[in-house]
C-alpha cells in the first residue's frame, strides 16, 4: 500500500498542501517548515489509534489554533473552522481490497490522475489500478465543547447524499501504517501501552488472547504478605482503627496487598520490558538503556511488524540520526528503503540523505505563509544521480537545507572563506552572520563544475554565489556561469594563493611564515628557509608555494585568522559583502505599550 496524494488544511503549521509522492519519501528542509507535520497528519488520516485518545485534536492542532472563524454578521455565531487530511492510496493489498471493494476509484498510472466518473468503465489493467481516497475531518463542536475528528471514506454510494461512510478502526488496521516519533516512541514504543509498538506486535501475532485474564489471576494469588511478616501488625492495625468508624462485616482479613490495580489498563502501564546487553549487566527496564541501544530497539520492532505485514506497512520516521551513531542510520534508512512498501523518513542527515535517491527525495519550502509546496530533488535538473551521491556527504545536503550558497572550486577557498567571514561579522555587528542566515559554501573541486552544481542549487531555490579563478574562458563559458549564479566572482587571480600574496600585506605573510617556523613545522619538507628572505618578491613567492602545497591543512585560513582588518584580501572581502547584501539583519520591532521598558 502507497500513499500517492496528500492533501492538509488548516492542521498545526500547514494551512494549505498538496504533495504528490510515488514510493519513498525523504523530506527535507529546514525547521518548522511542516516535516513533521505531514507525518502528524499522516498519523491522523491512517493510524488506528490516533482518533481514540480523547480528545483526538487540540486548540494547536488547528492552524495559527484557529478553530472559530468569527461570525460576518454581529449577533450571529462564529463558524468552526475545519481540518481536513486527505490521503489517495495504492497497491492495495487483497484483504482492503475485498473489504472496501465499494469504495474503490481507479487511478492512472502513467498520468498520476484520478480518473473521473465517465472513464471508469474503460478502466483498464496496467493502466489504471484500483485506488481508495480517505479524509480526516477534525474540528470543534461549539455545543458539546470537544473537539471531534473522524476519518471518512470519499467515495461512499451507499451514504446518504451529503454523507460519507466511516472508516472503522480494524480497517485503519490493515492499512499497517506505524508512526515513530524521533523524541516520543522511544519512552513507550516498548510498553504495553494502547497502540504501542510492542501492543501491535502481540496484536498482530494474536499473543494477547487470554493474556490479561491469565496475569490478573497470577497476581491474585500473589501473597505479598506471606513473604514480609513484618506487614502483619501494620494492616492487622489499619483494620482496628478502620472498624472504629466504619463497621466491617467480613470475616477475617479485610485488607490485601496487590502490585498493581489488577485491571488491563493499569497492567499496560506497569508492566515493563527489561533488557540486557552485556554479559556482565542484569537485566534493567528498557528506559535504562542507552539512547541509542533504544531507538535500535525501537527499529527492531518496526521490522518485525513490517515482516509480519510485508504488502502493507507504511513507515513514517523522524530524524533516525537523533542520539543514533551513523553506520545504524545507513542501516535505518537501507532497511525502510528495502523491506518496506513506502517510507515517509524526514532526516539532516547526510547518511540517511544519500541513502535516497533524488526521486525520493523532497525539499520542503513555504510558499506562503502558512502554503506548503514541496519539490522533488530530481525535478532540479543539471546534476546526475552519482553526481548526488557521491557528493551528497560532502556539503550538497547540508546547502539544500539552507538559502544560500557559495560555490568554489577549491578546498582552499573552502576553509578560508568562512573564516573571512567570521572575522567579519565579529567586527560589525551590522552584518547577519552567513551561518545563520543559511548560506553554506560548497567545494565543487574544479571551476567547471560550477555551473552545473549552481543550476542544482538555483533549481531548489537558493541564492548562488561563485568564486572562482581566472581563466581563458570564451563566451558561451561565460554565459554558462552567468545564467545560474546570483553573484558570479571570476577574480583576476590564478589561485586564491596568488590573491593572498598579492593582497595581504608583506609584514603579514612574513609574520604567518615566521609563525610557522616557531612551531616547529617540518621546514625542508615545505622548502621554507629557516632563515627568511628579504626580498618582498621572494615572500609572496615562498607564501604561494607554501599554501599551494598544504590546501587540506587550511593554513590559508590560519593566515587570515591572523590578519588585521585593513590587511584582509580586498577581492574576497568585497565578495562576501555581496552576499551579504541578500540576507541583511531581519527587522526587530521594539516593544510598545505599557510592556514596553524604557530606559
Amino acid at each position: 500500500m502507497k500513499v500517492v496524494q496528500l492533501k492538509i488544511e488548516n492542521f498545526r503549521g500547514i494551512e494549505s498542501a498538496e504533495l504528490k509522492f510515488d514510493g519513498h519519501a525523504l523530506l527535507v528542509g529546514s525547521n518548522n517548515v511542516g516535516k513533521s507535520t505531514i507525518c502528524e497528519a499522516l498519523d491522523l488520516l491512517l493510524g488506528p489509534d490516533r482518533l481514540n485518545r480523547f480528545p483526538p485534536i487540540e486548540e494547536y492542532d488547528f492552524y495559527n489554533g484557529r478553530y472559530l472563524q468569527p461570525a460576518q454578521v454581529e449577533g450571529e455565531d462564529p463558524t468552526p473552522v475545519k481540518i481536513r487530511v486527505e490521503a489517495l492510496l495504492t497497491d492495495l493489498s487483497a484483504e482492503v481490497l475485498k473489504r472496501c471493494a465499494k469504495h474503490l476509484e481507479f487511478w492512472h498510472i502513467a498520468e498520476k490522475r484520478l480518473l473521473t466518473e465517465g472513464e471508469v468503465k474503460a478502466a483498464t489493467p496496467g493502466i489504471s489500478i484500483p485506488c481508495l481516497r480517505l479524509e480526516t475531518v477534525g474540528e470543534y463542536d461549539p455545543a458539546e465543547d470537544e473537539f471531534n475528528a473522524e476519518t471518512f471514506y470519499i467515495h461512499s454510494p451507499d451514504a446518504i447524499e451529503g454523507e460519507k461512510e466511516t472508516v472503522r478502526r480494524d480497517i485503519k488496521r490493515l492499512f499497517g501504517f506505524l508512526y515513530l516519533r524521533a523524541l516520543r516512541t522511544g519512552s513507550r514504543a516498548l510498553s504495553l501501552e494502547r497502540g504501542s509498538l510492542l501492543d501491535v506486535l502481540l496484536r498482530l501475532q494474536k499473543v494477547r488472547t487470554g493474556l490479561w485474564e491469565q496475569t490478573i489471576s497470577r497476581l491474585k494469588g500473589l501473597d505479598i504478605e506471606n513473604d514480609a511478616a513484618e506487614l502483619e501488625p501494620v494492616l492487622t492495625a489499619i483494620e482496628e482503627r478502620l472498624s472504629s468508624y466504619v463497621p466491617a462485616s467480613k470475616a477475617g482479613r479485610k485488607t490485601k496487598l496487590y502490585v498493581s490495580q489488577l485491571t488491563r489498563e493499569h497492567l499496560r502501564k506497569t508492566m515493563a520490558f527489561f533488557l540486557a546487553m552485556r554479559d556482565d549487566q542484569e537485566a534493567v527496564p528498557f528506559q535504562q538503556a542507552g539512547t541509542g541501544t533504544l531507538n535500535t530497539l525501537v527499529l527492531a520492532l518496526l521490522s518485525f511488524i513490517a515482516e509480519l505485514k510485508p504488502d502493507s506497512v507504511i513507515f513514517a520516521m523522524e530524524e533516525p540520526e537523533i542520539t543514533v551513531q551513523p553506520h545504524t542510520q545507513r542501516r535505518i534508512a537501507d532497511y525502510l528503503l528495502t523491506h518496506t512498501k513506502q517510507a515517509f523518513v524526514t532526516s539532516h542527515s547526510p547518511y540517511v540523505i544519500e541513502r535516497f535517491t533524488p526521486e525520493n527525495t523532497f525539499l520542503l519550502a513555504r510558499a506562503g505563509s502558512g502554503k506548503l509546496e514541496a519539490m522533488c530533488v530530481a525535478d532540479a535538473t543539471g546534476l546526475k544521480e552519482n553526481d548526488y551521491k557521491r557528493y551528497s556527504r560532502r556539503g550538497l545536503s547540508e546547502c539544500m537545507l539552507g538559502k544560500g550558497v557559495i560555490i568554489v572550486e577549491g578546498s582552499t577557498e573552502y576553509h578560508a572563506l568562512p573564516v573571512l567571514a567570521r572575522c567579519l561579522e565579529g567586527e560589525d555587528s551590522a552584518l547577519n552572520p552567513l551561518d545563520l542566515a543559511g548560506v553554506s559554501i560548497f567545494d565543487a573541486e574544479s571551476d567547471s563544475q560550477i555551473p552545473k552544481f549552481a543550476k542544482f542549487f538555483q533549481a531548489l531555490g537558493l541564492k548562488t554565489f561563485g568564486f572562482y579563478d581566472v581563466k581563458q574562458r570564451d563566451a558561451t563559458e561565460k554565459a554558462k556561469f552567468a545564467a545560474v549564479l546570483d553573484v558570479n566572482e571570476e577574480h583576476k587571480y590564478k589561485g586564491f594563493e596568488q590573491m593572498l600574496a598579492a593582497e595581504v600585506p608583506v609584514t603579514r605573510l612574513r609574520a604567518f611564515l615566521q609563525d610557522l617556523l616557531d612551531s616547529g613545522v617540518d621546514a625542508a619538507h615545505y622548502k621554507i628557509p629557516t632563515t627568511l628572505p628579504t626580498d618582498d618578491a621572494a615572500i609572496k613567492k615562498l607564501i604561494v608555494n607554501v599554501l599551494s602545497s598544504t590546501k587540506g591543512a587550511g593554513w590559508s585560513a590560519r593566515l587570515l585568522e591572523q590578519c588585521q582588518s585593513s590587511e584582509r584580501p580586498t577581492t574576497a572581502v568585497e565578495f562576501l559583502k555581496k552576499i551579504y547584501t541578500y540576507f541583511p539583519l531581519p527587522v526587530v520591532t521594539p516593544a510598545t505599550g505599557a510592556s514596553a521598558q524604557t530606559p
